[in-house]
């Protein structure tokens, strides 16, 4: 299976992705407010504020939302079809888009628990996505 390309790299997602080669998802967090967030931008979503913090997930987290990808929409995913593109709630608030990925991941449903996991991507870089959790 081909690596991933690799996002691209700014000033507002810097801490996201230096965290994410450390095996942590960062979360910006306002110093204003309070408010966690993701996508990572330079300023605050609630109350415009730029005064950020990056604070560690717990990589915890429930689908809240899923569709199963069948026909690749770049020739870099093709080899990856079937797959799971789903949106996360993570237990900190914020919502984010991710891959489910494993063997299992097509049984994924609204609701399920998943736990935080890193994919490589071409550059080395390490691409935050998430894996179904068994309890049992």
């Amino acid at each position: 299976m081909n690596l991933l390309p690799a996002p691209p790299v700014n000033a507002d997602n810097r801490p996201c992705r230096d965290g994410a080669s450390a095996g942590r998802l960062m979360l910006p967090h306002c110093g204003a407010c309070g408010h966690r967030f993701f996508m990572p931008r330079y300023q605050c979503p609630k109350c415009w504020s730029n005064d950020l913090h990056w604070t560690p997930a717990s990589g915890r987290a429930t689908i809240h939302s899923y569709c199963i990808v069948r026909r690749a929409a770049l020739p870099a995913f093709a080899d990856r079809v079937p797959y799971v593109l789903a949106l996360i709630d993570l237990a900190e608030g914020p919502r984010m888009m991710s891959q489910i990925l494993g063997e299992d991941a097509l049984q994924a449903q609204i609701g399920a628990a998943v736990e935080l996991c890193f994919q490589a991507c071409a550059d080395g870089a390490q691409l935050p996505q998430f894996r179904l959790v068994h309890h049992g």
